[in-house]
């Protein structure tokens, strides 16, 4: 990981600490997430936050996050950048870009890519829409490049993610029924050509039933398979 570390809280949410220091929230479900340790339930500090989609289950609790950290940037697509706006999120406080954009952050470049998944935000009990879903492309000044794919079937043009950006680690979901199960994570696999694959987004429900072994199976060892619990480093 070259001086960067992983952190996998759970579900779909990482955190990630740069060779520099800089701490990037990916997917910000903490509290009311089940998977994640209760030793880290709280974030000490922050300065980016990146959001995939308005999922309550990727988003749920980036309001209060953004209340308790007021110094962090978040990244989402334009519309959900609207909709944490009018929640309080201040204005400076929000970067809304599209699909195939690129930021730099302090040395770090985040491009914005397709996922293959819906996007309404669950607000006072009525879905409202949130934009297209997303995954990030994360190039750090050392060198290492990790994409983190969002919730999202397998699409084809992953290879193009692959041509354009050389990920080295990629975050795939596994768990099945609302996202991509271990066969088609094999065929995303195939298209991104990433050395590691870090499987995520399985287990957390009763129908998530997807396995990082089965995953593993399907790989036959062409790629390197991590299935970290919810609190390991990488």
């Amino acid at each position: 990981m070259r001086d960067t570390e992983l952190t996998y809280l759970g579900h779909a949410t990482f955190t990630i600490k740069s060779h520099t220091g800089k701490r990037i929230l990916i997917d910000p479900w903490v509290q009311g997430n089940p998977a994640v340790p209760q030793s880290l339930k709280r974030i000490p500090s922050l300065d980016y936050v990146l959001i995939t989609h308005g999922h309550y289950d990727h988003i749920g609790d980036a309001v209060e996050i953004a209340a308790t950290h007021p110094s962090a940037v978040f990244v989402c697509n334009f519309e959900t950048s609207v909709w944490l706006g009018a929640k309080g999120v201040a204005e400076a406080n929000l970067i809304g870009m599209n699909k195939g954009g690129t930021i730099e952050l302090d040395g770090i470049k985040v491009t914005m890519v397709h996922a293959d998944h819906s996007c309404g935000i669950l607000d006072e009990g009525k879905i409202v829409y949130g934009g297209d879903p997303c995954g990030y492309v994360v190039a750090f000044d050392n060198g290492l490049t990790l994409y983190h794919a969002g919730d999202t079937n397998v699409f084809s043009d992953m290879a193009l993610i692959h041509e354009l950006y050389r990920p080295e680690v990629a975050l795939l979901p596994i768990g099945g029924h609302y996202t991509m199960g271990p066969r088609e994570a094999a065929k995303a696999c195939e298209f991104l050509q990433a050395p590691t694959v870090v499987a995520m987004h399985h287990h957390t429900f009763p129908v998530l039933t997807g396995s990082p072994e089965e995953l593993e199976s399907l790989a036959a060892g062409r790629w390197r398979i991590l299935g970290p619990r919810p609190g390991d480093r990488l």
